[in-house]
């Protein structure tokens, strides 16, 4: 018998009669021969509520803690569903990360998961169970119980189908798949029926939040059929699979993404010589920052301009750090700002196609958008402009690739 995960997010059970809603749609999968295993997210709105707590109560507390308070979001939400299909006369069992022996490492708050013992989950499975699991928790070696950081829930889901070797892992969500850009922008942007993996990633990777990187990450490592649907309306949603199983040829960009989270840092007049890139980066990492972008260019005198971007919480700690770094390597200047965007198109169409480069930088530069930074790979090409450009930047570049004609099947 074919078997499915389905993971709900926060907004797809955020009352009861959602929860309710669920239940039917879960049922509805069951009545037709599948065997169904959920993943759930805490409602809407309640980690949330839960982390304001624990600030209300300590301004710094222990991780340890912190997951412990935060994974009984979960535990509401697989039990109310629980209860919700036991009420319309079929069996579940509502499972925690730790019942349906989710192993962790002991990272609180960002742990990762080692190894998934489905025994348990069979068992009730082969019971002819509707098995419900919380998503986003786990637990170490010493049975701590662990949260996963941002974007658990559907890291859980995947984790989860990819150990029971499901036929597919559905990601039910607010939205009905995943679009060409940001429909909320860009007005004529298209529902996708397919997308790689591989674009998938790039695309959450940059700013789409349709889903979290981590989880497409997970999938197509080991190869687990992903599908994004809305929980409020019926249809197809968008397949992510691998590249291999696209039957009409790539067009040459599939997606457009934007992200605001970035801060630009930039040291001017660095010394030319082997090593400096790691002297100015190496205190950066050891203040656990991440650096994404990286620009190195020529300056006046045997020197460079050394320009990179981190997130924009970062900023202030990353400039402080840098500055005192350029006094120490004898830099001339550090200056940066944070009112800037990331945008990216994707697209594996690119790897065998020239001159999307130039297309996109002539169409944003018609529009008179200055491209302040760019990074380019197989298959995206990124550029940091002005934060007031970021709309504008999108639908230029969605008209310009042509992105409403796309038909992907």
């Amino acid at each position: 018998m074919a078997l499915v995960v389905q993971k709900y997010g926060g907004t797809s059970v955020g009352s009861i009669e959602r929860i309710k809603a669920v239940a039917k749609k879960v049922i509805s999968y069951k009545k037709k021969g599948y065997d169904v295993v959920v993943v759930l997210s805490a409602m809407s709105g309640q980690t949330n509520y839960l982390t304001s707590l624990a600030k209300q109560t300590n301004k710094n507390p222990k991780k340890r803690e912190l997951d412990m308070l935060l994974s009984t979001g979960e535990q509401v939400t697989i039990a109310l569903l629980a209860m919700a299909i036991d009420d319309l006369g079929y069996s579940a069992i509502s499972l925690t990360g730790k019942q349906a022996n989710i192993l962790t490492d002991n990272s609180h708050s960002k742990a990762r998961i080692i190894k998934i013992d489905n025994t348990t989950i069979k068992n009730h499975i082969l019971q002819g169970k509707i098995v419900i699991i919380a998503g986003f928790q786990g637990c170490d070696k010493k049975g701590e119980i662990t949260t996963l950081g941002r974007g658990g829930s559907d890291t859980s889901a995947v984790a989860i189908a990819a150990s029971l070797q499901a036929s597919e892992c559905q990601i039910y969500t607010d939205v009905d798949g995943v679009y060409t850009a940001d429909p909320r922008v860009v007005k004529n942007a298209t529902k996708l029926s397919v997308i790689t993996f591989e674009e998938m990633l790039e695309l959450a990777s940059l700013g789409s939040k349709v889903l979290q990187s981590r989880s497409v990450e997970f999938a197509g490592k080991y190869k687990v059929p992903l599908r994004v649907l809305s929980s409020f309306e019926e249809g197809q949603g968008t397949l992510i699979t691998t590249e291999e199983q696209q039957t009409m040829e790539q067009p040459l960009i599939t997606g457009i993404a934007s992200s605001k989270d970035e801060a630009q840092l930039t040291v001017q007049g660095v010394p030319d010589q082997p090593g400096i890139a790691s002297k100015i980066l190496k205190p950066i990492s050891d203040a656990d920052i991440e650096v994404d972008m990286i620009v190195q260019s020529v300056g006046e005198k045997n020197t460079t301009d050394f320009t990179f971007t981190v997130r924009t919480d970062d900023y202030e700690n990353a400039k402080n750090i840098i500055s005192k770094t350029a006094k120490e390597i004898k830099a001339h200047k550090v200056y940066g700002q944070n009112n800037i965007v990331k945008v990216s198109i994707v697209g594996v169409g690119m790897r065998s196609h020239a001159g999307i480069a130039s297309r996109a930088f002539s169409a944003l530069a018609k529009e008179g958008i200055n491209i302040l930074v760019i990074s380019t790979s197989e298959i995206k090409i990124s550029v940091i402009i002005e934060q007031k450009y970021n709309e504008l930047a999108q639908r230029t570049l969605h008209n310009t690739f042509e992105l409403d004609k796309t038909k992907k099947q």
